[in-house]
């Protein structure tokens, strides 16, 4: 019903933003990727989706297109509704959740709060395809990249570093250059852990 909203932003918050078109005020639920990419109080063009359930009209603001895209293929799988999708969006980049789908990484998706190892699974099952098609994802190199970061994170596991601090520093490395062999991941983590 309500695809976009321009105007000026009148509040900003990490769960939400209001902007003032044309005299009213839309308030809208939004990721914390969204919130770090809003101005602080200039006009903005926010991407819209409209929920609509018995007890509550919620309306939820994107920066990008790609952004909604996501939250709703995220809120069709059953289990998942946009409270989880939100935060899903806000843990991760709509990229890295479609890295995540495409190469079934359950372990990443489960670590959003609220996904437990079932929803994470049907989340794949569900939108592995869709993910695929839409996004033109490159299956291969997905698998190809999370098999390095997952080689290169044993390693340094072995080397005594904490896995959850390495884990964000591979990914960080894989983020400026994506088809980083094992070894180079490993020398460029030790430089930077």
């Amino acid at each position: 019903m309500i695809t976009q909203i321009r105007g000026k932003l009148v509040e900003k918050n990490p769960t939400y933003a209001v902007v003032d078109c044309s005299g009213v005020g839309y308030l809208m639920h939004i990721s914390l990727h969204t919130y770090s990419s809003l101005p602080n109080d200039e006009n903005v063009l926010l991407y819209t989706h409209l929920s609509v359930r018995e007890d509550a009209h919620t309306l939820y603001g994107f920066s990008t297109k790609m952004e909604r895209e996501v939250f709703l293929l995220l809120t069709s799988v059953s289990g998942v509704g946009p409270s989880t999708a939100r935060t899903m969006l806000s843990s991760m980049t709509s990229q890295e959740v479609q890295q995540a789908i495409a190469s079934e990484d359950v372990k990443l998706i489960q670590s959003v709060k609220g996904i437990g190892a079932k929803t994470a699974q049907r989340v794949i099952v569900d939108l592995k395809d869709k993910v695929l098609k839409t996004f033109d994802v490159d299956e291969v190199s997905v698998v190809q990249n999370n098999t390095n970061k997952e080689e290169a994170l044993s390693a340094l596991e072995v080397l005594g570093f904490v896995r959850k601090q390495a884990d964000k520093v591979i990914g960080g490395i894989l983020k400026e250059t994506p088809d980083a062999s094992v070894e180079m991941l490993i020398k460029q983590a030790l430089k930077k852990l």
